[in-house]
């Protein structure tokens, strides 16, 4: 009898202790990684909009030093269109003004448990394809699917921990994870675009193409001339215009993506009014090309130039190694040729000073690591001693400096010291590897011709290291095809970051990336310390911890030299005819063109007066 009452008292006790260790469950409006949504459940429009902006007119872009010859921007083949973000959905949408917070689209709601083990959407029921039809659960489970079998291979990346997509109702989809405690996870699900199932069956997915696709979007494909231009014209009866994440939005009747291969020609289009709006990249064009004496228009008002402060994490620009190069296996190699690039003269005589140097991955925001590590990140530092540069533990990163004169006399000698000690010695003029007799000679490939006035100085200063480097300028789609076969020994890359950073840590420094057609890991980084960091970092428990592991993976990237870092703006440059009426308080995260803004027609009309 006693027996028995104890084991009922146990069973008792175990139901009641699982119970009480089960996750809570709650459906949502809205996800955030930083606290809070600022918007609540039933807001009307964000703050950045104006709810009662008028619609018509056209929005004109260009699109600088490229081509496209393809609709499909999901998979490796053929380049994709700019602007086909327009034609498709995801379950959630971004806030422009919130960092690492997205509110619903396709999906009415999400629900998710405490433990952030799976996430389930509810689709709204008003949702539909441009033909249409209903976006249904079916719809999204195929997408899910098609994406990890035959899209890009980022896709297979970035939600590799999720096990499968269920559907679980008529408007519901469930994704089940891997492992719990993945905070960005459900969120990221969220970035899920959306296909269409009726339309892809019975069409080749993994191929480019040019027939225009079916999306549900604000807009859908108009014109296209392959390689030159495209044109997207606004859904009158877009599904989902009067929603809360909409309002004000999309006001253009049509925006077009005009495509220049040079910059320069780029510019004079600018100037003749062929297109609407720049976002100006280049330092040297905004202080030279954009003066009341080069440019007629901005003298007589036509053209409006603006430097907007920027809030968006400027992440990393660099010079990359590729590290499964023999040459450059040694960092002590890589750290030497660092030493070499100018940056105070580079940024001085061609930058007319506008740049910061990049000394984080994560730089322009909290991430960014700095001084000695914290004693919170050294707790994970610690147990990767000896599989980490020592340096980690003992010197704050800093990247090499001068005076800005030209002169970099102490750099290079510090450089021909790591050299040597790496076992190079110069022969006959060349730098050449003492065991194997290998020269050290490497190629730097780059796509767009402004930075090859940016990187003969640096060659200049390699060269008298006895290290032969040399430029080769390729068009767009060989870059493409070359990046994605990892067929180069040095580019300029730049490796963007969101202020909650996540799984896609594990697709451009991921040890599974590095050997995978068509990743990110571009530097080819296999080293289980980055991987265990990474891991820190996407299964942080709150935003402390994420900033702890973020340091703590920014140290260990940076003091492996693997990259040579160079500048960021924490600014937008922008110019553009002034006919556009755009909200008083622009948010932080861009500059909203063409999104938010409209065609004021007082402003077009008081234009014609104002042409040089």
């Amino acid at each position: 009898m006693k027996k028995a009452l104890f084991a009922a008292a146990l069973a008792l006790l175990t139901s009641w202790s699982a119970y009480a260790e089960a996750p809570s469950v709650r459906t949502v409006h809205a996800l955030s990684l930083l606290g809070e949504p600022k918007y609540k459940p039933g807001f009307d429009h964000f703050d950045f909009v104006n709810p009662d902006a008028p619609k018509g007119g056209t929005a004109r872009l260009s699109v600088p030093s490229a081509s496209f010859d393809s609709l499909n921007p999901f998979v490796v083949t053929g380049s994709a269109a700019a602007g086909l973000g327009l034609v498709y959905e995801t379950l959630m949408a971004d806030s422009l003004d919130e960092s690492s917070t997205s509110y619903a689209l396709i999906a009415e709601s999400v629900t998710v448990p405490s433990d952030d083990s799976w996430v389930e959407f509810t689709l709204d029921p008003k949702a539909r394809w441009h033909d249409g039809k209903p976006i249904t659960a079916d719809d999204v489970v195929f997408t899910f699917n098609l994406l990890m079998e035959k899209g890009q291979p980022f896709y297979a990346q970035y939600y590799h921990n999720v096990k499968k997509a269920v559907k679980t109702g008529p408007r519901k989809v469930k994704f089940i994870f891997d492992q719990a405690g993945n905070r960005e996870l459900p969120m990221i699900m969220g970035q899920l675009p959306v296909l269409p199932k009726h339309y892809w069956q019975g069409r080749k997915f993994d191929a480019a193409t040019l027939e225009p696709p079916l999306g549900s979007g604000p807009y859908k494909v108009a014109e296209v001339k392959p390689g030159r231009s495209i044109v997207y014209e606004r859904v009158k009866d877009y599904w989902g215009k009067d929603l809360p994440v909409n309002r004000g939005s999309y006001n253009f009747d049509r925006i077009s993506y005009e495509y220049f291969q040079d910059d320069t020609v780029e510019m004079e289009a600018f100037k003749t009014n062929k297109f609407d709006f720049k976002h100006e990249i280049s330092a040297k064009t905004w202080a030279t090309e954009y003066t009341k004496e080069t440019f007629p228009a901005i003298r007589t008002g036509a053209v409006k130039k603006e430097l907007i402060p920027s809030k968006l994490p400027t992440g990393m620009q660099a010079y990359v190694f590729n590290i499964r190069r023999p040459i450059f296996a040694d960092p002590r190699v890589r750290q030497a040729i660092s030493e070499a690039f100018d940056f105070e003269w580079t940024n001085k005589t061609m930058f007319y000073g506008q740049y910061t140097r990049t000394e984080s991955f994560f730089s322009n925001s909290e991430l960014a690591s700095s001084g000695l590590p914290s004693k919170d990140e050294l707790a994970l530092l610690k147990p990767l001693a000896g599989k980490i540069p020592d340096s980690v533990f003992t010197q704050a990163y800093k990247a090499p400096s001068t005076d800005g004169s030209g002169n970099n006399r102490d750099n290079l000698r510090k450089a021909a010291l790591l050299l040597r000690q790496a076992g190079w010695e110069v022969r006959d003029g060349v730098l050449t590897n003492k065991q194997t007799g290998q020269k050290l000679s490497f190629e730097i490939m780059l796509v767009q011709p402004a930075f090859e006035r940016i990187t003969m100085p640096f060659i200049q200063n390699l060269k008298r290291l006895g290290i032969q480097a040399h430029i080769r300028l390729v068009d767009p789609s060989q870059y493409k095809e070359r990046m994605d076969r990892f067929d180069f020994d040095m580019v300029v890359e730049t490796y963007g970051e969101s202020d909650s950073p996540g799984n896609e840590q594990r697709e451009f420094w991921g040890s599974d990336a590095a050997g995978r057609t068509g990743s990110h890991n571009y530097i080819g980084i296999r080293n289980p310390a980055v991987d265990a960091l990474i891991d820190k970092v996407i299964y942080a428990k709150d935003r402390a911890a994420l900033v702890t592991a973020t340091h703590a993976l920014d140290r260990v990237l940076l003091a492996n030299h693997y990259v040579v870092p160079m500048w960021h703006l924490a600014a937008f440059r922008i110019a553009y005819w002034d006919k556009f009426g755009r909200p008083a308080t622009l948010p932080g995260l861009t500059p909203g063109f063409p999104t938010i803004w409209w065609l004021d027609p007082h402003k077009a009309a008081a234009l014609k007066a104002k042409m040089p």
